[in-house]
């Protein structure tokens, strides 16, 4: 049992914000500044992250090149429009189309844009092939694909949709992880298979290796374009810079944001073959997509992934942490089953009597800031930069918080 204390935060002090929206089930806590895998509250508080802003910052807090690549290329050009070209999105293009060999990107500014673009352009690439019936949309169910229209039509849990009805027609859905149904759900008017590789929202649950290859044989056969949703798993949170490459499965096209830019607003559509030739000018747009602050933050992580080694730095940390959490589970079975992830990508399950959301405001206490998601389960999506003895100290702090919860 862990010996951790509890942090002393005394009278911990809020600034409240009142004219923020109601959105968010935001914790009791201010942050106001991030250094590694740490944030930090008014009161002076340190938290280890191990949310890093849901997947976002993959470098950790304030890493001092990317602030330094941000700050230079603010100095220099900080908006061009999509009207006229600029270096850093082309240079940026090239270098995400070079890792993935695929043929070309298009800039947004989130995830969810990202698989708004990839919706259309399915649909524009059926259309442009005169295959006009072939307009549905096939995610799977368990999906989280954003909150935008189309994203929320290809998201399959109702609580998300709740009150936003109508939605956009064309979108249907089929059993994760379930070769045969996917067969039969595939068919002359589906324009495109839109999957995560591991479905983050829902509680990191991962797709088989024989599901998602079943996927890749069937939309070729059946003329439909493959897309891989890489929002959470991409940019190197697996363990490879994308899951496609851990999988060994080649989609038509796929999605990025989240850490592309270490926490700057960017997402991207890499698309190969024929479809990316599809949008053609007019067919789709975005003002701030690919502008050159993010663009130079994300050509500056890419540098430092190749620099620090990163993809067997986190193969390396999400094994501990893996084996770590299944101690955990094996030390307290009655409240967890065995941990579930690839990589930095980890969801420890909670069992039916208890609830993941208890254990996140108590956590607080403990100086670790947790996560839970989707099928009541804790997510563990830490900087990909967190060192063992950070990750150690993290799952001690992870026990204490479990221990002082069930006896609360």
């Amino acid at each position: 049992m862990s010996t951790v204390p509890a942090v002393q935060h005394g009278a911990r002090l809020v600034t409240q914000h009142p004219h923020l929206m109601a959105n968010y089930a935001r914790q009791d806590i201010n942050i106001v500044r991030g250094e590694g895998v740490y944030l930090f509250d008014e009161s002076g508080n340190r938290y280890m992250d191990l949310v890093a802003g849901i997947a976002v910052c993959a470098l950790g807090h304030a890493h001092p090149r990317i602030a330094r690549a941000i700050a230079d290329q603010a100095a220099t050009l900080v908006h061009c429009s999509n009207l006229y070209h600029h270096e850093p999105a082309g240079t940026l293009a090239d270098r995400l189309a070079e890792l993935s060999g695929f043929d070309a990107v298009f800039f947004c500014n989130s995830g969810t844009e990202a698989n708004e673009a990839a919706i259309k352009l399915a649909r524009k690439h059926a259309w442009r092939k005169g295959e006009k019936e072939r307009t549905t949309i096939l995610a799977a169910n368990g999906s989280f694909h954003g909150r935008t229209f189309g994203a929320l039509a290809a998201t399959d849990s109702p609580a998300y949709k709740e009150g936003f009805e109508p939605l956009p027609l064309g979108f249907a859905f089929t059993p994760f992880n379930d070769i045969d149904a996917l067969d039969e759900a595939i068919g002359a008017d589906t324009a495109a298979f839109i999957v995560e590789p591991i479905q983050g929202e829902s509680g990191v649950v991962p797709a088989s290796r024989e599901f998602l290859a079943a996927a890749r044989d069937i939309c070729t056969r059946r003329g439909a374009l493959l897309i891989f949703d890489e929002v959470q798993t991409g940019m190197g949170r697996t363990g490879r810079l994308f899951a496609s490459q851990l999988y060994d499965v080649r989609p038509d096209a796929f999605t990025l944001a989240k850490s592309l830019a270490n926490g700057l607003p960017i997402g991207a559509l890499i698309v190969r073959g024929d479809a990316a030739t599809s949008f053609k000018p007019g067919d789709h747009g975005t003002t701030f997509g690919g502008s050159p602050v993010p663009a130079a933050a994300a050509l500056e992580h890419l540098a430092l992934r190749d620099a620090l080694d990163l993809d067997a730095h986190v193969e390396m940390m999400g094994n501990f942490m893996r084996g770590e959490l299944a101690a955990i589970a094996r030390e307290w079975p009655a409240v967890f089953t065995e941990p579930r992830g690839y990589g930095l990508m980890l969801g420890l399950p909670v069992r039916d009597g208890y609830k993941a959301s208890d254990f996140v405001p108590r956590a607080l206490d403990f100086g670790l800031i947790i996560n839970a998601a989707g099928r009541n389960t804790l997510r563990f999506i830490p900087p990909l930069i967190i060192s063992r003895e950070e990750a150690a100290d993290g799952m001690e702090r992870l026990r204490a918080t479990i221990a002082a919860t069930l006896t609360a």
